[in-house]
This record gives structure tokens, sequence and C-alpha cells, in this order.
């Protein structure tokens, strides 16, 4: 008692502190969504002012209106406030008309279909770029005091989740008995609770969450009813039902089940609540998968279903050890039946877990590249390794196991002959009752001798003296007893084993349950690796271009530089500009200049364009196309007479 205990509680105070260090290490995450595209482009200059500013997405978003605003070099707004869908994951917001020149700011923040907040901004230009002192909105979703709280919320809600099915499926499926241990009633109770409030915490703050992120709004009715017709919010009230359900299952686990004193009531009623509990299990493991990962990206109908089963087969492993472990420690005794046979569900769960998590892996990463390059790839090889120390541990504790198969008999057989002695004792001792038999005697040999007011007030007091003495002597008792037993029990050295390989596996399953929070709230790596292509792509996309080709035909004044200028220089329409100078610098013109584009690697081209001639030394093209950016061979001829001319090439990056 005074060896075990203090180390328990130091071991449990630093699993917490590893805890608390990495979910205040765990950034907020905003950008699950990936913004690929927006018309105008990010970075474009057009000519005439749109009428509306589109934004596309690799996945669906929920966004309301004021989602999305524009700013007008001036930081005033200039959108109507009023976002459409246009269908697929493009959306918009239409624009005022009478727009000046200029830089606009576009600045957005939607939630992504994996419930996830996404916000960021880019900027386009009227006529031509200008200074801008457009001030961003703050971008507060996700993060802040709300977002830690909310982080929270969802590690407790995972936490809670799990002890609560493993918990219930530990008795059903293991340990019968259990249901009438206190300790294993406190672990499922307690598990229901935390999940019932952890999501209530989340159904709060959820508007917030998506939202401003300022704690006053959590307490906001209006963005609650916001939230009500989201998926998430719906999500949520449906875990709300469940558990409802949940609460009933538990009623009848720990009341009427733990009651049943007749085999074949007994083997009707764990059939019906392992059917009922599987049901109400499952579909609280589908509010996660509904609302989350699952339900977006490829194979979305498949995944889901894969999801669920993950999340069980979680809580069958995790929430099993834990009532395990509080069972090898607080639990009276545990036969080895029930940890043989929860070493049988726990292997079925583990690769469970293996199957449907390598799935999962696939989907959500991708590429080796993505696995090692993002930060879900190395949180989920993290997440590998931990489930890989989980094993190990798991392996010596079936070691263990067979141990206390082999030693268990005694010590049980002796704690059973204690129990029953301490029982045959208890009942021998006859209580004495004082002056009450006193009292009682006196009156039936002296009729009322002891009738009078001072028998009755000594008799009464005799008797409260007995009682407190009974009731004291038997709290000695109990309590002899409860040691008594604890070290039959203890010194079994399996069950020592046993539960301190238990305990690690417990240990090893917090800092895991902290890292797959962390990781079902990172944007995926697939979707990491999408908007890293897009990024790089905008970054690659060329300015205006402004090539200096010398040219020499060989023929008489053959020799000269030609300077071409491309504006904006990317996909799309531009503006082209070709000069001829003469060595000396000075304007000249010739007959003919032509100019081509070829992308070899699209196998588009060559691309013919002739300029207009403008003036001395002077052509001029408008409207060239250039349809998709790569790298493209710009060829201009020069003629400088009729039979002398010259092809020069450029290799330029055109986005």
């Amino acid at each position: 008692m005074k060896t075990i205990a203090p180390r328990f509680r130091h071991l449990l105070l630093l699993l917490l502190a590893v805890t608390g260090a990495l979910l205040a290490g765990a950034a907020p995450v905003s950008a699950h969504a990936a913004l690929t595209g927006s018309d105008p482009k990010q970075g474009a200059v057009v000519e005439q002012a749109p009428t509306r500013v589109s934004l596309t997405f690799s996945e669906e978003v929920a966004m309301s209106d004021g989602s999305v605003r524009v700013l007008d070099p001036a930081g005033k707004r200039v959108d109507t406030g009023k976002t459409t869908d246009l269908g697929g994951t493009t959306y918009g917001v239409p624009l005022h008309s009478g727009l000046p020149d200029g830089t606009f700011t576009v600045a957005y923040q939607v939630v992504s279909a994996d419930s996830h907040p996404v916000s960021g901004a880019f900027t386009f230009s009227i006529g031509a770029p200008s200074k801008t002192t457009a001030a961003l909105p703050d971008q507060t979703a996700g993060g802040g005091v709300v977002g830690g709280l909310y982080g929270v919320g969802r590690y407790l809600s995972y936490a809670g989740f799990i002890l609560t099915v493993g918990g219930a499926a530990f008795v059903l499926a293991c340990w019968p008995r259990g249901a009438g241990v206190r300790p294993v009633q406190r672990v499922v109770v307690g598990g229901w609770i935390t999940l019932t409030g952890a999501t209530l915490a989340m159904l709060l703050m959820r508007g917030s969450y998506t939202g401003s992120g300022a704690v006053g709004d959590i307490f906001d009715l209006t963005l609650l009813g916001q939230v009500l017709q989201t998926k998430s919010g719906a999500a949520l009230v449906s875990r709300l039902l469940l558990l409802a359900a949940a609460a009933l299952f538990i009623a009848v686990l720990f009341g009427a089940y733990e009651k049943r004193t007749d085999p074949k009531e007994k083997k009707d009623l764990t059939f019906g609540l392992a059917i009922g509990g599987a049901v109400v299990a499952a579909g609280l493991a589908a509010t996660w998968a509904m609302a989350e990962h699952a339900s977006t990206g490829i194979q979305a109908g498949l995944a889901m279903p894969v999801d669920v089963l993950h999340l069980l087969s979680v809580a069958a492993w995790l929430g099993g050890l834990t009532t395990l472990l509080v069972a090898l420690y607080r639990a009276p005794s545990i036969e080895a039946t029930a940890v043989r046979r929860f070493s049988r569900v726990a292997f079925c769960a583990v690769s469970t877990l293996a199957a449907t998590g390598l799935y999962q892996s696939w989907r959500q990463v991708g590429s080796w590249s993505a696995l090692t390059g993002t930060r879900y790839g190395q949180l989920l090889l993290l997440k590998i390794g931990l489930v890989a120390v989980l094993v190990g541990v798991a392996w010596i504790s079936r070691k263990w196991t067979g141990r206390l198969s082999e030693g268990l008999a005694a010590p049980e057989a002796a704690a059973t002959t204690a129990i029953e002695e301490r029982t045959r004792s208890e009942e021998a001792v006859t209580v004495p009752t004082g002056g009450a038999s006193k009292g009682s005697s006196s009156g039936d040999a002296g009729g009322n001798a002891g009738s009078g007011p001072g028998a009755d007030t000594g008799a009464g007091s005799g008797s409260d003296v007995d009682d407190k003495r009974s009731a004291q002597l038997a709290r000695q008792r109990a309590a002899l007893a409860t040691a008594r037993d604890k070290r039959i029990r203890d010194a079994d050295p399996g069950r020592s084993g046993l539960r301190r390989s238990v305990l690690t596996e417990a240990g090893v399953a917090v800092v895991l349950l902290v890292v797959t929070t962390v990781l079902t709230s990172t944007e995926p790596g697939r979707t990491e690796e999408e908007a890293k292509a897009v990024t790089a792509a905008a970054s690659q996309r060329s300015g205006p271009l402004s090539l200096k080709l010398p040219f020499d035909t060989g023929g008489q004044d053959g020799k000269g530089t030609l300077l071409l200028d491309m504006d904006p220089g990317r996909t799309g329409s531009n503006d082209m500009h070709v000069y001829v100078e003469r060595p000396n610098g000075k304007a000249f013109d010739i007959p003919e200049v032509k100019v081509s584009f070829t992308l070899a690697a699209k196998k588009l081209g060559p691309l013919p364009v002739v300029p207009d001639h403008i003036a001395t030394g002077h052509w001029s093209a408008s409207g060239v196309q250039i349809p998709v950016p790569g790298d493209w061979k710009i060829a201009v001829t020069v003629r400088t007479s009729d039979i002398d001319q010259v092809t020069v090439n450029k290799n330029v990056k055109i986005g």
C-alpha cells in the first residue's frame, strides 16, 4: 500500500505533465481546404474591373455572408457581402460597380468540409498595381484561447469515448463480475461524464472557434443557432442524443445486469446489452467519421465506415486496457480468465487497427514525400512508432498473463479461505445489548420495577454506546480484512508484473491519444502537398517580361539589339512590345519582325504572333495569348533585307 500507490501517483502526474506539454505545443491549424484558384488570379493585373471575385478550393467549404471581403486600395469594402455557390468547389462574392484603379485585397475565412477553419488573403490589381492601406481582418479562427480550449475539448471527447466504450466492452466481453466492482463502474461513468461535458463545451465553442475566436462569443445564442445548421453542429447534437441512450445502457449494465443471478437471464441480458451497446458505440464513432477527415477527400463512402471501425478498435484496446489497469490496482481480485479474454480481444483490436490505419494513412498521405515532408506525415510516423511500442509492451503483458494463470490458484484459494473465515467469525460474534437486556430482564422479574423514567434513560444510553462500539469494531474488522486480502493479492509476482506492464501500456496510450488528437486537427499530407503545389506555381509565375536579344543577319546594317517586353507576363492575355536598336542604341526600322511561342513539354506551338509597326523601331501586339504556364521558347525572326534574316531564341518561364 505504501510502495505501490505513490509510484502510481507519480507516474500519473508524469503522464499528465507530458500530456499538457504536448497539448501546449500543438499549434492551432487553419488550413485543411487549400485555395487552388481564383478569378482574378492572385497578383493578376486586369484592365477592367471585375463584377465579382470567385475562389476555388480543393474541397467543399462552408461559408456565410461576410466570409469573403474585398478591400480597395484605401481599405474600404467594395463587395456586397453576399456569397454565392458557383458550383463544385467554387464560390463568389459580387463587387460594386465603379471601382477605381489600383491594388485590391481579398480576405476569406471559411470552414472546410472536415470541420476546420480556413483563412487567407491575396491581392489583384485593376489597371496597374498601387500602394494599398488595406488592413487585413484578424484571422483568429482556430487559434487563441478558444482554439486551445477547443483542442482540449477534442482530446477529452476522445478520452471519454475510449473509457466509456472500452470499459463497457471489457465488462461484457471479458469480466462480467466487474459490473459489480465500484472502481470499474467509476471508469465507465467517468468516461461518459467526460465525453458529455466535452461535447457540450465544443458545441458552445464551435461558433467562436470557426468565427471571431473571441471568448465572449462562446455563449452567443445567435452563433449557436448557426452552428446547429452546420454538419459539425449536427454531429455534436447527435452525439449528445446517443449519450442519452448510453446513459440508459450504463444504468442497466451496473444495475439490473449486475444483480441478475439466474444464468439464463444473465445470458439473455448480456446478448441484449451487447447488441444495444454495439449500436450506440458505432453511432458515437460515426459522429466523428461523418464530420471530420473521413468525410472528405477520395473514397469518402468507404473511408467513413473504416474510420468507425478504427475508432471502435481503439476504444476496445485502450479503454479495456485502462479498465484492466484499474482492476489490477483497485479491485479486490480479478480472474486470470478475464485477463486472457482481454488479451485475445486486444489482439483482434490491434489487428483491425493496423489494417484500418494503413488504409487511412494511404488515403490521407498519398505519397512518400508527404509522409516525410509534411507535419501530418511526421505525426503519423510518431503515432506508428508509439503503436509499435504499445504492441511490444503488450507482448510482455501476454507473458505475464501466462504466469498469472499458472500462479493464481493458490493466492485466490487463500483469499477465498480468508473471506470464508472472516464471514464465519462475524456470524459467530454476538453483539451485547447491555442495558437493554438488563432492562428487559428486570421488567420480567419485577413487573414495573424497570418502567420508570430513569430506567428507560439508562437503557437507551447503554444501547447507544454498544451500537457505536459495534460499528467501530465492524469497521476495524473490515479494514483488517481488506489489508489481509490486499497482501494476499499483491503476493503474486505474476499480478505485480502484469500491473507494471499494463501501467506502462497506459502511459504510452496517453501520449498516443495526444498525438492522435493533434493529428485529427492537422491538415492531411495529401492536401498539404496540393496546397504547396499551388503555392509553388504561384511563386513561379513570372512578372512582366523584358528580354534583350542581340542579332546579326550577316548583311549590310544587319547587326543590332532586339528588346521584347510582355505585360503582365502570365497565362492569359498579354501586351507585347518589340524595339529594334542599332549597336549605338538608336532605333531603326527593318522590313519584318515575327515572334512565335513554343511549349515543348505540352507539344504546343509554335504559336505565331505578327506585331504591328507603331513607330520607328517599335512594333506592338495586343491580346497575345499564353494558354498554360510552363517553360516557353520565344523565337524572334528579324529580317533586315530581302535575303538577310536570322531567328534568335530565348527560353523563359511564363506562369
